[in-house]
C-alpha cells in the first residue's frame, strides 16, 4: 500500500482534493456564510474557544501532515465549486490501521447526497489503497443529518461516549460508529462502500 499526496477522489461530478492557495476567498466566504449552521457540531479549543486559524496556517498543517499520510484533508467540490470539506485523521498504521472522519457541508447543499458520497470514496481510499483496517466516525446525538449518513452507509452503532469532544463551548458527547474492512466486499475498482450506495440510492436520488 502506498499513500500518494497530493491526491483527487472523483464521483460523476463530485471531486475531493486538497485545498489550494486559490481557494482562499471562495473558502472563507463558505466559512463565514455557514458559521450559524456549522457552530454546534465544530470542535473547539477549550483554552481558546473564539481562535480562528489563520488559512494559510491551515494549509501548510494540512499539507505537512498529509505528506506525512497522517491526515487527509479534502474539500468537497461540486463541478469544480468548493462546497464543504472531509477529513480522515489520525491516521494510524501498525497494529491499530484506523483513522476517524470528519466532515461539514455548505447549507445549501444539504440532504443533496454529497456528503454519503465523498465519506464513501474516502472509506473506499483508506481501505483499498492504504490498508486501513478500522473507519471511525464520531456524531452528536443532536446531530440528526450527520446521523442519517452513517445510517446509510450501514457504520455500525458502538455506543455512547461521554464528554468526548470539545464542540460549541462545552464538553459534548457523541455516538460512534464505526466500520471495518471485512464488512464490506470491495470490487476489483476499490469501491465497496460507494458502489453499495450507489446501489441503494442511485445518483439521481438524494441520499441525505
Amino acid at each position: 500500500m502506498v499513500h500518494v499526496w497530493p491526491l483527487t477522489l472523483r464521483d460523476g461530478e463530485l471531486a475531493l482534493r486538497p485545498l489550494r492557495r486559490r481557494d482562499r476567498a471562495d473558502f472563507e466566504r463558505l466559512r463565514e456564510r455557514n458559521r450559524d449552521w456549522l457552530r454546534p457540531w465544530d470542535a473547539t479549543d477549550p483554552d481558546r474557544p473564539a481562535r480562528q486559524i489563520p488559512f494559510a496556517t491551515l494549509r501548510r498543517w494540512n499539507e505537512q501532515q498529509a505528506r506525512l499520510g497522517l491526515y487527509l484533508p479534502l474539500m468537497i467540490t461540486v463541478r469544480g465549486r468548493v462546497v464543504g470539506q472531509i477529513t480522515a485523521g489520525p491516521i494510524q498504521y501498525g497494529a491499530l490501521r484506523s483513522a476517524v472522519l470528519g466532515y461539514w457541508i455548505d447549507r445549501d447543499q444539504a440532504g443533496a447526497g454529497l456528503v454519503p458520497r465523498s465519506v464513501a470514496l474516502v472509506i473506499d481510499h483508506l481501505f483499498a489503497e492504504l490498508g486501513i483496517h478500522r473507519i471511525e466516525v464520531t456524531v452528536r446525538p443532536e446531530n440528526a443529518s450527520s446521523l442519517r449518513v452513517v445510517q446509510k452507509l450501514h457504520l455500525r452503532p458502538e455506543g455512547l461516549r461521554r464528554s468526548a469532544i470539545h464542540v460549541d463551548g462545552t464538553w459534548r458527547d457523541h455516538l460512534v460508529f464505526a466500520l471495518t474492512a471485512e464488512e464490506i466486499a470491495t470490487g476489483h475498482d476499490g469501491r465497496g462502500v460507494l458502489a453499495r450506495l450507489h446501489r441503494e440510492f442511485p445518483p439521481d436520488t438524494p441520499a441525505g
